[in-house]
């Protein structure tokens, strides 16, 4: 499942390869031209009505995508469900060798309660469950041996811009 771009990209910085660091520069710029694009259809459909929770969710789930694309996850799924379970993992990604199922919360401000406090214990229950189903998908001797973790993405929609807290490892097993 990973791809191993950040071993490439170790291997050339190692051999001294310059044009490496010019690729991520180009990489992040193209990420911020995409996250930008987003936000003008986003732009579009909130003229089009809707209930304003959702739009607001999903529109911090894509700022989300892009920001943990920007600092190097490598985002394999979105909003990723089990016939079998109630339901969904907004993100799952790769952080390095680290196979990270992400819960993202979304508010359009700072309020005395921080959007990861709303990660609950039934919550954090029902990623665990979706976790393993995940896992299940992979060939059983290799379900051991993949480090996991369970990541929260805080994404405050500010009018002076967007700001995201991430906490690796927000809870366990």
């Amino acid at each position: 499942m990973d791809i191993g771009f950040d071993r490439v990209q170790r291997i050339l910085r190692e051999d001294g390869d310059e044009s490496c660091m010019a690729g991520t520069v180009v990489g992040a710029a193209w990420i911020d031209l995409q996250a930008w694009a987003m936000r003008r259809v986003d732009s579009l459909s909130r003229r089009s009505g809707g209930p304003v929770h959702l739009v607001t969710g999903e529109r911090g789930e894509r700022e989300a995508l892009f920001h943990l694309r920007k600092i190097g996850y490598t985002v394999v799924a979105k909003r990723w469900t089990s016939a079998k379970l109630l339901g969904d993992i907004d993100l799952v990604g790769w952080d390095g060798p680290t196979l990270c199922f992400i819960e993202v919360k979304t508010r359009s401000g700072r309020d005395a309660m921080t959007a990861e406090s709303a990660v609950d214990r039934d919550k954090r229950d029902m990623l665990r469950k979706m976790g393993r189903a995940y896992l299940r998908g992979f060939p059983e001797k290799l379900r051991g041996t993949v480090p996991v973790r369970f990541d929260v993405v805080s994404v405050y929609l500010l009018p002076s811009g967007v700001e995201f807290d991430v906490y690796r490892g927000a809870f366990g097993w």
